[in-house]
C-alpha cells in the first residue's frame, strides 16, 4: 500500500508538472503562425498576438493592402506626399529632418517618430492624442501640414476612382472603400513593421561577443549612474527602451515662448475654462510645445511627450519631438546636464556628472541597439 501511495503522489505530482507546462507553453494563433518568421529575436513572441486588436486580425491581403496605401502618394491633397514621405523604411521609419515636411513643404511642428515596434504603443503620437494604430493612421490625411486633405470624404473619393483599390477594399473588407477600412488596413501593415536582434539582444541571449568593451560600459552606465532606464525601461516581456509614459524633460523649454504660455496654462487648468484656453493657447507661436496638456488638459502634462523607443536610435536623429538635438551625443550632453529647467520638469532630472569617456561609452551602447530590421520585401524594393 506505501508503495502504491507514493506512485499515486508521483502522478499526482507530474499531472500537475504537465499542467504547468502546458500553461507557459505559447499557444499560437493561425495569424501568429503565419506571421511568426518575422518576430526577431528580444521582441516577445509569446505575447505578439495580445497586440493585435481582436477587431482587425491581420491577413496577408490586408497588409499587402496596407502597404499599397502607406507608400500611394494619392492620398494626399496634390499627390506630392504619402505616409512613407515622413516615415522611410532605411531611416527606421524616420524621415531625417527635423520636423515633418507635407504638401507644398509646409512644416509641421513635430519630428517623426520611428514606425518600427509601433504595434506594442499604448498610445499613438507624440502626444498620446489617439489610442490606436487605426486612429493614427487617418488623422495625417487631414491635417493642413501634412496630407492636406480637407476632409476624408475628399480622401475616399479619390480612392474610390481607382479600380485597383475598388477591386481589392472589396476583396479584404466584403464592401466598398471607407476610411475606417483605410485604417484598418495602413494599420495592419504598420503591425508588421518589427525590429528586434540587435547585437544587445544577441548579448543578453548569451553571445559574449555581439556588443563589446565600450557598449557593455554603456550598458552599466544606461541601468545606473545615467538613470536612463527610469523612462526607457526594458525587460523580457517589455523590451522596448520605454515606459510609454509622458515626461517633461525640458525640450519645450527650448522655444522662448513656451515659459508664458506654460504659465497661462497652468492657470488655465485651475478654471472650468481649461480646455477652452488651453486649445486657444495651442494655435499660437509655440503653442504646440505644450505638449500632451494639449490632449489631456492635466497639469502633469505640461511639456510632456512620450517616451520614445531606442531601439534603432542610431538611425533616426534628429531626436526629441522637436528635433533639436542632432545627434547621440547632443542627446547625452542635453540630460547629463540634467535637462532644462521648466515649471514642469520631470523630478527624476538631475545632472548626471558622467565623464567624457562615460558619454562615449553611453552613446556605443546605444549604438548597439540596431536591429536587423524586418521590413517587407516589397517596402525595401520601394526604396522610400
Amino acid at each position: 500500500m506505501a508503495a502504491t501511495g507514493k506512485k499515486l503522489r508521483l502522478l499526482i505530482v507530474l499531472a500537475f508538472a504537465l499542467t504547468a507546462l502546458v500553461s507557459i507553453t505559447p499557444r499560437f494563433s493561425a495569424q501568429q503562425r503565419a506571421f511568426n518568421a518575422s518576430i526577431p529575436l528580444g521582441l516577445p513572441a509569446d505575447t505578439w498576438d495580445y497586440y493585435v486588436p481582436k477587431n482587425n486580425p491581420l491577413s496577408a491581403a490586408k497588409v499587402e493592402l496596407g502597404r499599397k496605401l502607406f507608400f500611394d502618394n494619392r492620398l494626399s491633397a496634390d499627390g506630392s506626399v504619402s505616409c512613407s514621405t515622413c516615415h522611410k523604411p532605411e531611416l527606421a521609419f524616420t524621415d531625417g529632418k527635423t520636423v515633418a515636411e507635407g504638401v507644398s513643404g509646409r512644416r509641421g511642428t513635430r519630428n517623426s517618430i520611428s514606425l518600427f515596434n509601433v504595434m506594442f504603443n499604448t498610445s499613438q503620437f507624440w502626444d498620446g492624442r489617439v489610442d490606436t494604430l487605426e486612429q493614427q493612421a487617418v488623422e495625417p490625411l487631414i491635417n493642413p501640414l501634412e496630407m492636406g486633405n480637407s476632409s476624408h470624404d475628399q480622401v475616399i473619393k479619390r480612392l474610390r476612382e481607382i479600380a485597383e483599390y475598388r477591386v481589392e477594399f472589396r476583396s479584404v473588407f466584403g464592401g466598398e472603400i471607407t476610411i475606417d477600412r483605410v485604417g484598418l488596413a495602413i494599420a495592419a501593415y504598420e503591425r508588421t513593421l518589427i525590429s528586434g536582434d540587435s547585437p544587445l539582444d544577441r548579448f543578453v541571449a548569451g553571445d559574449e561577443t555581439a556588443i563589446g568593451d565600450e557598449a557593455r560600459r554603456g550598458f552599466a552606465i544606461f541601468r545606473g549612474k545615467g538613470r536612463c532606464t527610469r523612462c526607457h525601461s526594458f525587460s523580457e516581456q517589455r523590451p522596448f527602451f520605454t515606459d510609454f509614459a509622458y515626461h517633461n524633460t525640458g525640450v519645450s523649454a527650448n522655444h522662448p515662448a513656451f515659459d508664458k504660455l506654460a504659465r497661462q496654462a497652468a492657470a488655465a487648468v485651475e478654471t472650468d475654462q481649461a480646455k477652452t484656453t488651453i486649445d486657444r493657447l495651442a494655435t499660437q507661436e509655440g503653442g504646440r510645445e505644450l505638449g500632451r496638456i494639449l490632449a489631456s488638459y492635466q497639469l502633469f502634462d505640461l511639456g510632456a511627450y512620450r517616451t520614445p523607443s531606442l531601439r534603432n536610435v542610431a538611425l533616426t536623429a534628429p531626436y526629441f519631438h522637436d528635433g533639436s538635438a542632432k545627434t547621440l551625443a547632443d542627446v547625452v550632453k542635453f540630460y547629463n546636464a540634467g535637462g532644462r529647467t521648466n515649471i514642469n520638469l520631470e523630478e527624476e532630472l538631475h545632472a548626471l556628472g558622467l565623464s567624457d569617456d562615460e558619454q562615449r561609452d553611453l552613446i556605443a551602447f546605444l549604438e548597439s541597439l540596431t536591429g536587423r530590421n524586418q521590413v517587407t520585401k516589397d517596402a525595401k524594393e520601394a526604396g522610400q
